[in-house]
């Protein structure tokens, strides 16, 4: 059985390509893909697609650190809150009706797709990032960065008790479905918390990071727990998803400023809207 899976090898790589240009964590695309596909019950895709998903999050992680955008005071003032979530989702996850769990990754999945389709574009992103500066940064500022390249933001971080009730719900999903996030970080700190888009975009990288890997930690304890079949299972799968996701990162990365972002989003939220229709359709049919 060790090597039935080797097509995941190509799969993956294309996957994380995708995942890192678009920002979306690559969970989001295994889940349904093991389900659907490889008919692995949802715990055992889910769980899979986590300890996947660490891995291709690791290289993107190591750019923002390097680069010094990651704001660490509050990605870990947010993980206090998504950390412990995340382990009652994994625990949840495992206790609730298959057919249920797949209805909760469908609507995880159309509200990633609508979370797409009502992005903002480069133009709000700026005017964002410009009232950023102007209201709570400069004189007025409590945190500022030195990037690697010299460059200073300023900016004052706020609604941070929102930024955690958000974000445990967030930490909820990744545990039990693997995917939401992202997508809720995203919103809330650019928007909410007024953090500017490079240090936002580093930072939720942080934050789904450090939780994807305490929840994938949950679902590898229960998979050695259960041991036989199911631990040979994600083995035989993981040895082909892992180099895949790492390879598709370094690409991703590369390829990132040269897709129509937008254009991407529209194409994905699509593709996502068509397959939480199918997921639906596993339990109905």
């Amino acid at each position: 059985m060790i090597l039935d899976y080797w097509y995941l090898f190509p799969v993956s790589v294309v996957i994380s390509t995708l995942a890192m240009a678009s920002g979306i964590g690559g969970a989001t695309f295994f889940s349904p893909l093991l389900i659907l596909l490889l008919r692995l019950p949802p715990q055992v895709a889910i769980g899979t697609a986590l300890l996947t998903e660490v891995f291709g999050f690791s290289s993107g992680l190591f750019a923002y650190a390097k680069r010094r955008l990651i704001d660490y005071k509050v990605g870990l003032s947010l993980v206090m809150a998504t950390v412990p979530l995340a382990l009652i989702g994994t625990w949840a996850g495992g206790r609730i009706n298959p057919d249920i769990l797949k209805i909760v990754l469908g609507v995880g999945l159309f509200a990633v797709a609508l979370s797409f389709l009502r992005a903002p574009d480069k133009k709000d992103i700026k005017r964002l990032d410009d009232h950023i500066k102007k209201e709570y940064g400069g004189k007025n500022a409590q945190t500022c960065l030195v990037t690697s390249d010299g460059e200073r933001i300023c900016y004052t971080v706020c609604n941070r008790f929102e930024g955690m009730a958000i974000g445990a719900i967030g930490g909820l999903f990744v545990g039990m479905i693997s995917t939401g996030l992202g997508e809720i970080n995203g919103y809330f700190l650019l928007r909410r918390c007024r953090v500017p888009s490079k240090v936002s975009v580093a930072t939720s990288v942080f934050i789904v990071a450090v939780t994807a890997v305490t929840a994938s930690a949950g679902h590898f304890v229960k998979f050695v727990q259960e041991g036989g079949p199911v631990l040979e299972t994600v083995f035989s799968i993981v040895i082909f998803t892992i180099p895949g996701v790492v390879a598709g990162g370094q690409i991703g990365s590369k390829i990132a400023s040269k897709l129509p972002q937008r254009g991407l989003e529209i194409v994905l939220s699509i593709l996502f809207i068509i397959v939480a229709i199918l997921t639906f359709g596993e339990v109905v049919l």
